[in-house]
């Protein structure tokens, strides 16, 4: 069988598939340039290692399916089991490597580079699959099927313990990267150093969680968002999974993902298959940035967003439960004059619901408070030049509604202690989660959103998920909510699907595929939005990151923000307002306006362009931005986080630009100016200072700048940098940066 070479935009992945054994990569990383086939075979061989003291008498080989029977201590690829025979010594052999072949699934992305390797063991009766593919952006996916091969009537399922991607990385990779967090502080990170054994992330919510691992980089010491080489894994998995990194005394160092399966969870019967979540790989020589550099443009390759991402406004914050059409009506005016574009009324407009207790289930239009139904408010949305989307919970139901009252045995873990004396499962959020696997609840929930998006113009549906699961299984409620969401969107086509679960604890590649926004975190407090954002955003592109303009006082923990702040955070996203905007000042309400029409300008930009971060010295300060593909403009935020620990902060270095390219560098104010420690700014961005304050290249009234502004190379702006104003805690200094070339 032959050696394979795949590769793509500077990075590339070696394969040695000779013989029986199980394919081996011998490199994944940096573009190794043009080899011959001699050369490759050259490389293959050399990268045998030799026999270690106190170990097999052959040679180890790090595979794409490692287990015990080829030597492999580490984790294992594939484990299982068959009820009464045990657990068999798994040894694959090679069958056949086909490339080409593209994998059922998503369509087929022009210039997919694809590889399809056919394993089995006759002995333990099953055979493997597994399909890999390396994108024109240098992303590499791979995915395992195991079919139980058993022919013999009667014969036991294969019952699958784990089935996983484990991918070398070389020694160098000695810094681990990963994510945790908390409802409202979500994506937090976390480093460590990878030392022999295993640096394990699971996750057992039935859904990804708050303290999602979401991504496991692993990377040369020091690595930033600018430096440092990097190779990172997801699984693209909306339930229960694992990510991890190991390092082997042997001397072998790899990241591995997979779905985490319950024993006995998931049995694989006689003659049929299961496939795993796909495995998403990346790898940089330019640290974090360079992984969103391939991840981002990767996933708007495929992404179902069709339209510019419309400036929306939520009900929750504004109203709560209190619904009723004359406050709504007036809600739904206020936006309008400030250009909102979308209007979603959030939880409390179904049957009884008047708090989180109950009704959950039974979605019917509640006839009391909506005794029209919802076409009055619809009618009024759109006569104002909106439209209009709802909120709802498909996964979850009250005890107290009728659904649970009629059936229930669609709830997962019973609604009262069982027979044999087996209590019921926890309440979250007084709510229990509803058994989706089972047919004719799925089809319940299924004929009731046909049935709202029959009977009203529903252009959006905001889906919550506000609890973990605690019972049942996971992958199959996972399985039968991807089915349902498909369902939902093959009956009409048109809708569009936010996820959200409690905040930010559903955001993963699996649940991406399905969606057009994601609800970055529950937390409208733009402090805690700005690291929120800036981690979520390695993976995710900014159009999906649904981010608010909330009231000064944040519901979530309090903290009191001004508005410049508010409104800097929020615009870089999918913006929208989550704020009683009738009880705003006219002041505010102008400065709202103002904001949304910069939005609605920028949003080409900010949805299309290269996200880049700088990595500044002083953890209190950080830059971020966008950079067009053209690098003809850009748009930045110099963000204070808190007191910075210099009296006269760092230079503001704007990387991404193009470096012989000269670029004029304006403030763009909106929400007034950001509070500073004190009134001297810069002298280059002084009101008619610098040195091309007079110059005609920018129209400052048409990007809202005000003060100086300067004119220099890319090159100096990034490495040289600019003097950065004297920010107070929790304030953002926005710049527009315009190639006058």
């Amino acid at each position: 069988m032959p050696i394979s070479y795949l590769r793509a935009a500077g990075t590339s992945l070696v394969l040695d598939a000779r013989g029986t054994g199980v394919p081996v990569i011998v490199h994944w990383g940096a573009d190794l340039g043009d080899l011959s086939a001699a050369m490759l075979t050259t490389l293959a061989d050399a990268s045998v290692p030799a026999i270690a003291p106190s170990s097999i008498d052959v040679p180890l080989r790090l595979t794409l399916l490692p287990t015990l029977a080829q030597g492999w201590s580490g984790r294992p690829g594939i484990s299982g089991f068959r009820p009464g025979l045990g657990s068999p010594a798994i040894d694959l052999s090679l069958v056949g490597v086909r490339a080409g072949e593209r994998p059922a699934g998503r369509a087929a992305l022009p210039g997919t580079q694809t590889l399809t390797l056919l394993l089995a063991d006759a002995a333990a009766q099953i055979s493997v699959r597994t399909d890999l593919e390396l994108s024109v952006q240098g992303v590499l996916r791979l995915r395992h099927t195991v079919t139980n091969t058993s022919t013999a009537a009667g014969d036991a399922a294969f019952e699958l313990g784990s089935l996983d991607v484990i991918l070398p990385i070389p020694g160098r990779a000695g810094e681990l990267l990963d994510f945790t967090g908390l409802w409202t502080h979500e994506r937090r990170p976390q480093r460590s150093i990878l030392g022999h054994g295993v640096w394990s992330r699971e996750s057992r919510h039935g859904r990804p969680g708050h303290d999602d691992s979401f991504l496991m980089v692993a990377g040369t010491p020091g690595f930033g968002f600018r430096s440092g080489e990097v190779w990172c894994t997801h699984l693209a998995w909306s339930g229960d999974k694992r990510a991890w990194a190991e390092n082997s005394p042997l001397g072998f160092s790899v990241l591995g993902s997979g779905e985490l399966l319950a024993s006995g969870e998931l049995g694989v019967a006689a003659g049929e298959s299961y496939s795993t979540p796909w495995t998403v790989a990346a790898y940089s020589e330019a640290g974090l940035d360079g992984l969103s550099a391939r991840l981002h443009p990767w996933i708007r390759s495929w992404s179902t967003i069709k339209t510019p991402r419309p400036v929306v406004m939520n009900t929750w914050e504004a109203v709560y439960f209190k619904h009723d059409l004359p406050t709504l009506a007036r809600l739904a005016d206020a936006g309008a004059r400030a250009g909102v574009e979308r209007f979603v009324l959030d939880d409390g407009w179904f049957t009884n619901r008047r708090d989180d207790r109950r009704a959950l289930g039974d979605w019917f239009v509640d006839p009391v408070t909506w005794p029209h139904g919802l076409h009055p408010l619809i009618e009024h949305v759109h006569a104002v030049g909106l439209d209009f989307g709802l909120w709802v919970e498909p996964e979850m139901v009250s005890l107290d509604s009728e659904v649970a009252r009629a059936h229930p045995e669609w709830v997962l873990g019973g609604v009262s202690e069982s027979a044999a004396g087996e209590k019921a499962a926890l309440t979250w959020r007084f709510q229990r989660v509803l058994d989706l696997g089972h047919p004719k609840a799925f089809a319940w929930v299924l004929a009731r959103l046909t049935a709202l998006l029959t009977e009203y113009p529903i252009a959006y549906l905001k889906w919550d998920h506000n609890r973990d699961l605690l019972a049942g299984s996971a992958h199959r409620q996972t399985a039968a909510l991807y089915r349902l969401i498909d369902a939902v969107r093959a009956a009409h086509p048109g809708v569009e699907i936010e996820s959200c679960a409690s905040g930010g604890a559903r955001i993963d590649l699996g649940i991406l595929e399905r969606v057009d926004r994601v609800w970055t975190s529950d937390t409208n407090d733009p402090l805690e939005r700005q690291q929120i954002q800036r981690y979520t955003g390695v993976l995710m592109p900014p159009e999906y990151l649904g981010g608010h303009l909330g009231a000064a006082t944040a519901h979530t923990t309090g903290r009191t923000s001004e508005l410049s702040f508010r409104l800097a955070t929020a615009l870089f996203g999918s913006a929208g307002i989550e704020w009683d905007l009738t009880s705003a000042s006219a002041e505010e309400l102008g400065q709202i306006a103002e904001w949304i029409t910069h939005y609605k300008r920028l949003r080409l930009l900010l949805h299309s362009g290269v996200v880049v971060r700088a990595d500044p010295s002083d953890p209190a300060l950080e830059l971020h931005g966008v950079v067009s593909p053209d690098q003809n403009t850009a748009l930045f935020a110099q963000v204070a986080l808190t007191a910075p620990r210099s009296a006269l902060p760092e230079r503001m270095r704007f990387p991404g630009l193009a470096p012989e390219r000269r670029y004029r560098v304006s403030p763009l104010l909106l929400g007034g100016a950001p509070r500073a420690i004190q009134d001297a700014p810069p002298a280059w961005n002084a009101a008619g200072g610098g040195s091309n304050a007079a110059s005609p290249t920018v129209d400052e009234a048409a990007i809202g700048s005000v003060g100086g502004s300067v004119t220099l190379t890319g090159a100096v702006l990034a490495l040289v940098g600019l003097t950065a104003p004297l920010l107070a805690p929790e304030q953002a200094a926005l710049f527009a940066v315009d190639a006058v070339d």
